[in-house]
């Protein structure tokens, strides 16, 4: 059928699972080379002069319906080819959709939806199902076809539904070289109806083309500057191997094995409300390792705000910015990291010296291209990003309980002995605390009828296959009076108070001002280890059961990994993140765990975890791989988690739902090491208050403190309101609990 490698266009309507199924395609096609192209990104017109040049279309996946243009864009056209133009093509899901309403099929609503749900599916061993046995897919969606009778479209495949009846599956035209199924075949859970049926796709092809006499014409260069490269692709920029200054870590460990976070954090000044101060903390299994950065006058802090032209820089008392020019934000800071690579340190610490902070929620959605809902005039806005640059730290080992106290300075070896020799006589500071509500204390919660009416809208879009998981949040306020708290209450004691009340093992006290945020975050979003053979893992975390001592593993694993609704949930984010992973490094991305109940201080949680690696091809190209975690990140944000998925459309869906900004909730916090490895939370279960500058003068009285908690939930056809309302209320309990409301 071809001369050399065949070659596959992939047309992605927007969905969150495109790269999921450009992977499969590569896994069952020998040699082949995928090129993705967006559902508009060219017109019918523009592309039938391309398609000589391939041996098959693949149709992906998409929000929305196939009947509505701006969803479908030119695959509708596709199914109306002319005779000379034909080739092979195969539809997924909205793809299906799309062959089968253009000849005849009626398009009707699903009585009960399907999404991230398994599903038997019954077929009649022919043409796409060829020698496949029985079959278990995943299905996303809310939307299908009743086929015309006796029409151009035969049904191949169904399922028997008990709430639906039968519904199609699979299916073929009688005439052309067209095929379609409506499960995922990418999906993490879908069986051997995923890359058997693909590969009996291909020999179909290959056959028809046989038949036919198509030919695929050579490859033209000037098609890769219409298409560009074919995936898996490199969006990490190569740079020179020009040497770095040489630099190195000073670190010494301390003797001692009783020092706790909190005792080394008060040190340093954890308790001046006017200083900046950062603590990463592991409060509770299975984190392990604390970070304390030693911050000081000549500390730089780095914000930027979205929309900015500049990067504004402080330290030593004095502020300056940096013109980004044609950069963005994230290649500014890329550069700037790789400026103070170092490969010296300790192997054993995940930190040697680096960024630490927090980036906002609207940062992710500005990168995906989404108009960010921002009032222009207000002035008190969060930075979307607020880091330091550590260069001094120490770091807590909680499994064997050793210090290590570091420097990246040059010639710092003096403080290092000296930060030492001071930890090791400090006496132990308990880090027992308390809070009451102040007299005055006023907690505003999220309107509840107003936040019901908007889980019932939301569950409209996914009826109407506009999305298939949608996390809707709220925020509570709390305005606590200056003249009614005491000296005491400072963040700091409330973080500790927190941080005791919902013990977590990605806790945080930064306070980089203007923001202060207080996190016990149970969720890490990305972690990265130093090359070479660096791994990217996300653990996303969908599903939790209180713990009590009614509540054993078993009886939580039955709520859990028992409850279809739970599952799916966390599938959903599962199929998501892979689709995130393959789009930065390739094809070598693998689910190493997939629903387990793992044990938290107070919860049992339903966690997947999903870790990726460059692909050999990327991985070749000079100065990549130690800067795979922070592109990884770039291109992960927002966290799938908090947002549902396909990813673009219900960022979408949700500012318009949403009353205001997330800022720093939802967004993501953690360090970036001089050594390359990375690790970064999930915002939630966490609160968070905004500081004017003016705020921090002595002369200057403030009448209250401001904070903000967000929490919500996912939000599926299976959501009952009254039940989201009760688990978002859950989650706010957790953090309240810091301002002394139960």
């Amino acid at each position: 059928m071809t001369i050399g490698k065949p070659r596959l266009l992939l047309v992605d309507s927007y969905d969150s699972f495109t790269h999921n199924l450009a992977a499969l395609c590569r896994r069952a096609i020998p040699n082949v080379s995928v090129t993705i192209i967006k559902n508009d990104e060219l017109t019918i017109d523009e592309l039938r002069r391309h398609l000589p040049y391939f041996s098959c279309i693949v149709v992906g996946p998409g929000p929305g319906s196939p009947d509505i243009a701006q969803d479908i864009g030119l695959v509708r056209d596709l199914w109306k080819l002319k005779e000379k133009e034909i080739l092979p093509i195969f539809g997924v899901c909205l793809g299906l959709q799309s062959l089968a309403i253009e000849n005849g099929a009626v398009l009707k609503r699903l009585h009960t939806v399907k999404h991230g749900l398994v599903s038997h599916i019954y077929h009649r061993s022919t043409q796409l199902f060829d020698s496949v046995g029985p079959i278990k897919a995943v299905r996303y969606h809310s939307l299908h076809v009743e086929l015309k009778e006796d029409g151009d479209v035969e049904e191949l495949a169904w399922a028997n539904d008990e709430e639906n009846g039968k519904i199609v599956m699979g299916v073929c035209h009688r005439h052309r070289p067209f095929w379609a199924v409506q499960y995922h075949p990418e999906s993490a859970c879908t069986d051997d109806g995923g890359i058997k049926v693909i590969a009996n796709f291909w020999r179909l092809a290959q056959d028809w083309a046989n038949v036919s006499g198509r030919r695929v014409v050579s490859w033209n260069i000037a098609i890769t500057d219409n298409f560009g490269r074919p995936w898996p692709y490199s969006t990490l920029p190569p740079r020179s191997l020009s040497p770095t200054q040489p630099s190195g870590v000073v670190t010494e460990i301390l003797k001692r094995v009783d020092l706790s976070a909190i005792s080394i954090s008060q040190t340093f000044g954890a308790s001046d409300e006017k200083s900046n101060f950062a603590l990463l903390e592991s409060a509770s299994q299975p984190g392990r390792y604390s970070i304390i950065g030693v911050i000081s006058s000549s500390t730089l802090q780095i914000t930027y705000r979205i929309g900015d032209t500049t990067v504004c820089l402080s330290k030593d008392g004095t502020t300056s910015f940096e013109l980004l020019g044609s950069q963005d934000i994230w290649a500014w800071l890329s550069r700037f990291m790789r400026s103070k690579s170092v490969t010296d340190g300790n192997p054993e610490l995940p930190f040697w010296g680096g960024l630490v902070g927090c980036m906002s929620y609207e940062l992710g959605v500005h990168s995906m291209d989404v108009p960010v809902n921002r009032n222009t005039t207000n002035h008190s806005q969060h930075p979307d990003i607020n880091l330091v640059f550590i260069e001094r730290s120490v770091v807590v080992d909680a499994h064997t309980g050793r210090t290590f106290v570091q420097s990246i300075l040059p010639d710092d070896s003096c403080w290092v002995l000296e930060t030492a020799t001071m930890l090791e006589s400090l006496s132990p500071t308990s880090a027992s605390t308390s809070t009451q509500a102040a007299s005055g204390t006023s907690i505003v919660l999220p309107d509840k009828a107003r936040y019901i009416s908007k889980i019932q809208q939301a569950k409209e879009h996914l009826f109407a296959g506009d999305s298939y998981e949608l996390c809707l949040t709220a925020q509570t306020r709390v305005s606590i009076p200056i003249s009614s708290t005491s000296s005491s209450s400072t963040s700091w004691e409330r973080y500790k108070y927190l941080r005791k009340s919902n013990p977590a093992p990605h806790s945080a006290y930064l306070r980089l001002h203007p923001t202060t945020l207080l996190s016990s975050s149970p969720e890490r979003f990305l972690s990265y280890s130093r090359g070479p053979g660096s791994i990217c893992q996300l653990r996303p975390i969908k599903g939790t059961v209180r713990k009590t001592p009614q509540i054993t593993r078993a009886i939580a694993e039955q709520a859990l990994v028992g409850s279809p609704k739970e599952v799916a949930e966390n599938l959903m984010i599962v199929d998501l993140i892979r689709h995130d992973l393959h789009g930065v490094i390739g094809e070598d991305v693998a689910v190493k765990q997939f629903c387990s109940v793992e044990e938290y201080e107070t919860v049992w949680q339903l966690v997947s975890v999903i870790e990726g690696k460059l692909s050999d091809g990327i991985k070749a190209l000079p100065g990549v791989e130690d800067q795979v975690g922070w592109q990884v990140l770039r291109q992960c944000l927002p966290p799938g988690s908090m947002t549902g998925a396909p990813k673009k459309r219900s960022v979408e869906i949700l500012q318009d739902l949403e009353d205001q900004e997330r800022g720093i909730y939802s967004g993501v916090f953690g360090y970036w090491c001089v050594g390359g490895g990375g690790d970064w939370s999930v915002t939630i279960r966490s609160c968070f208050k905004y500081e004017r500058p003016r705020d921090l003068c002595q002369n200057h009285a403030k009448t209250s403190e401001e904070w903000v908690i967000g929490a919500g939930g996912a939000i599926t056809a299976l959501s009952d309101p009254e039940g989201e309302w009760d688990e978002m209320v859950i989650k706010l309990q957790s953090v309240l609990r810091a301002f002394g409301a139960l």
